[in-house]
């Protein structure tokens, strides 16, 4: 199937490894021109080579904290610089710092925000006049299964990612007819060093070995098993899409059907 994405511009954010990695690599692999970043030189300049290797291949990387909104802002203007717009904008941080509903100081509430939240908000303003204006764009924002049900543990990522979701819902309604779709994924588990450390911080509580736990987690999961990173790549690329062009305001359960909801 041709998802149409040849040529398109996109910027994946905090995408020099894990699920943003992920995202890029289908996104390049469509034939997508493809903005990454990250924190870590190191791994950013790994990601950049691996994605480059793709023959026809167009990739920028910048080195970026999402969280730093000037920085976010001036790092999208250049790829429209470069690229004269962007058409696909994939938001991504990494997770709030576990921990109980309880323990949640305002000091926690504070960097949370900026990092789930903001950074996510002030993206998606930048881009949003650029897609309005050549009336074509696709936000697909990376959440948690946590938006359907709440993880323990978790108790800010539990809070903030549905607020996020809310927002998302609310702006879909106001630019589809612009020809701006905006869905988000509910992650489930997947073979990411943010899993790998809460399985370690879990086999601790539990008393029992990282593969003990992580055997435990997958059992949890209808098919058996925690995510690939490939299938996650693919779902965002298809929502990134002229495949998906009727698919708006959706929260979409990417988690091996782990949630037990109807809708």
């Amino acid at each position: 199937m041709d998802l149409g994405l040849q040529g398109k511009a996109a910027v994946v954010l905090a995408s020099s490894d894990g699920l943003g990695f992920a995202a890029a690599r289908a996104l390049v692999a469509e034939g997508a021109r493809v903005a990454i970043s990250g924190r870590d030189p190191d791994r950013l300049e790994r990601a950049r080579a691996t994605l480059a290797e793709r023959p026809g291949a167009e990739v920028l990387a910048a080195r970026l904290d999402v969280t730093d909104g000037a920085a976010l802002e001036a790092h999208l203007e250049a790829v429209r610089e470069r690229w004269s717009t962007v058409h696909v904008l994939v938001t991504n941080a990494g997770g709030p710092r576990p921990g109980t509903a309880a323990q949640v100081s305002d000091a926690d509430l504070d960097a949370a925000f900026e990092l789930t939240v903001k950074s996510g908000l002030r993206a998606v303003r930048t881009v949003l006049p650029w897609m309005r204006a050549q009336r074509w764009g696709r936000v697909v924002a990376m959440t948690s299964s946590s938006v359907r049900q709440p993880i323990p543990g978790l108790a800010l990522s539990n809070t903030l990612r549905a607020g996020l979701t809310g927002w998302l819902k609310t702006l879909a309604s106001e630019v589809a007819a612009d020809g701006v779709l905006v869905n988000s994924i509910c992650t489930g588990m997947f073979d990411t060093a943010r899993l790998g450390e809460l399985i370690e911080l879990r086999a601790r509580e539990h008393g029992r070995s990282a593969d003990e736990e992580r055997a435990a987690l997958a059992a949890e999961i209808p098919v058996a098993r925690i995510g690939r990173l490939e299938e996650f790549g693919a779902v965002v690329a298809f929502l990134a899409s002229e495949r998906a062009s009727f698919l708006n305001g959706v929260a979409l359960p990417l988690d091996g059907g782990a949630s037990r909801f109807l809708l």
